[in-house]
């Protein structure tokens, strides 16, 4: 089954820059998502036209993000990118003439329905500022855990 990890690995993106002191070049992104720059840069596209970042051309440009994080949730982004499919299930055939399939249909696409608006909602109420502070207690934890393996 195919699965989409554009959210994902936009998400993954747009933290790194959170962390970072000036633009980033689409080539230091790709290099972090192990992609194409093309990737990153068409990505990057549309969460410019949204607002959410900003791009410099020339030698100290790159990508910049502008958006506020506490108020930038993860389904803002995940509109941005199109609204890819949240579920990689679905019904066999849409359109069957077969009483059975249409019962099934009924049955599942009302499951995918609920489960998305389930998942949607819950992107809602995520902003990146949650993945944010999230991040940072984990460097936390892992830089105790560090120095506790060190000096024990």
């Amino acid at each position: 089954m195919k699965r989409d990890s554009r959210l994902s690995g936009t998400l993954h993106v747009l933290l790194h820059m959170a962390e970072a002191d000036g633009p980033v070049t689409s080539e230091r992104l790709a290099a972090a998502m192990t992609t194409n720059p093309v990737v990153i840069r068409r990505i990057m596209g549309g969460l410019r036209d949204r607002g959410y970042v900003r791009s410099e051309r020339g030698h100290h440009g790159g990508w910049t993000l502008v958006c506020d994080l506490s108020k930038t949730s993860l389904r803002d982004i995940y509109d941005a990118l199109g609204s890819p499919g949240c579920i990689a299930l679905a019904n066999r055939d849409e359109t069957s003439s077969c009483l059975v399939e249409q019962a099934v249909n009924a049955a599942l696409g009302d499951a995918f329905e609920e489960a998305e608006a389930l998942l949607l909602a819950r992107f809602a109420d995520v902003t990146l500022a949650d993945l944010s502070a999230d991040f940072h207690a984990r460097m936390v934890r892992a830089t105790n855990t560090d120095e506790r393996s060190e000096h024990g």
